[in-house]
């Protein structure tokens, strides 16, 4: 088991990473000292799949337990959904001591974020992620968020979890698209921050799409590493250093957005957007160019998407407006020189916007 602590004085955690490290949960919970009652916001797959893993541990160790179960998709990290739990909430926390544990991938886990930042003006949470996306990148940091049909994580809060458990023996049952997914954002963290993670990528894909533990504990840890060193420098994304997490994300969310949340998962577009952020970069002389097509080229090997389908120019333009890196009627790009650099860009061009999105098709 690997052991990353994210440095943020009084709201530092840690990140525990390894295959069947949660058959100590209920141990380090009570370590915690976090509260007795865990409330458990998870959907019914995972629920059925694993709450003989979750329940012995935690009662074991005397914590009572109640399952909140919501769909799984990404139209549960709504205002109606977070409403629902809120009441039930209110009914069953009586005389209890209660905390959250979020126990799925990244819908469950922005969504039981944000209800724990609001409720009784905040309660502790756990994140538990079971896909690979969420454990590599959004569980940590504390983004709590739900999406409004106008853009995605528009309303939210940041909000530090009190642990991280990222158990990579919950991934053997994701789909290869799921995985892919995950991929997405391990390829981002290449391209922003560590060349190396990027060349141990082009030459070990496969054996992180095959789930190999020691590699993929390895990619989780290097992941998790980076993210927590930008989140210590810059915990409410106020200094420019947070924002170049969202590569690949300005437009990746747009085009969630103009897909309604169902025409690509969230690693996909993200994918999608990074191949735009870069021709953005190309349009305007900044991108190495011998760079930029080792990251087409390892996106394509990898099987993500590189063209844009089923979703117009028009609706994917007037949904990248919501940004939240925009300041007023200024657009802010992550955008790319080479691999393990990046910068933010202020005011680019529409037209140059318009021409990248239009490369993709």
């Amino acid at each position: 088991m690997k052991k990353i602590r994210v440095e943020l004085n009084q709201r530092a955690y840690s990140v525990f990473i390894g295959r069947g490290i949660l058959s100590s949960l209920g141990e380090r919970l009570r370590q915690l000292n976090i509260g007795s009652d865990c409330y458990i916001i998870t959907n019914a797959w995972l629920k059925k799949k694993y709450s003989k893993v979750l329940d012995a541990p935690l009662r074991s160790s005397g914590f009572t337990l109640r399952y909140m179960i919501i769909p799984d998709s990404e139209k549960s990290k709504s205002f109606e959904s977070a409403c629902n739990i809120f009441e039930d909430l209110a009914v069953v926390d009586k005389k209890k001591n209660i905390f959250i544990l979020a126990f799925g991938g990244g819908v469950i886990g922005d969504l039981s974020a944000f209800i724990a930042s609001i409720y009784r003006r905040g309660i502790p949470y756990i994140q538990i992620p079971t896909t690979l996306l969420a454990q590599v990148d959004s569980s940590i940091g504390g983004k709590a968020a739900v999406d409004m049909s106008a853009a995605k994580n528009l309303v939210g809060a940041v909000y530090q979890p009190k642990a991280v458990f990222s158990d990579n023996g919950l991934l053997k049952t994701l789909s290869s698209r799921q995985i892919r997914a995950g991929l997405a954002e391990i390829i981002k963290y290449g391209v922003i921050k560590e060349p190396g993670l990027f060349d141990f990528l082009e030459k070990n894909y496969n054996s992180v799409l095959m789930l190999n533990e020691a590699k993929l504990e390895y990619t989780i840890s290097r992941c998790v590493k980076i993210k927590a060193d930008i989140v210590k420098k810059d915990e409410l994304d106020q200094k420019g250093i947070r924002a170049i997490l969202n590569f690949g994300h300005t437009i990746g969310h747009a085009i969630e957005t103009a897909g309604g949340y169902f025409r690509y998962n969230h690693g996909e577009a993200v994918a999608l957007g990074m191949l735009v952020a870069i021709d953005i970069s190309r349009l305007i002389g900044l991108a190495n160019e011998k760079a930029a097509r080792r990251i087409d080229c390892l996106i394509q090997q990898t099987g993500l998407p590189h063209r844009i389908r089923g979703i117009g120019i028009d609706a994917i333009v007037k949904a990248h407006y919501h940004d939240k890196k925009f300041k007023g009627a200024s657009n802010r790009f992550v955008l790319f020189k080479d691999i393990g650099k990046v910068m933010l860009v202020e005011n680019v061009p529409l037209s140059v916007i318009k021409k990248a999105i239009k490369n993709r098709f």
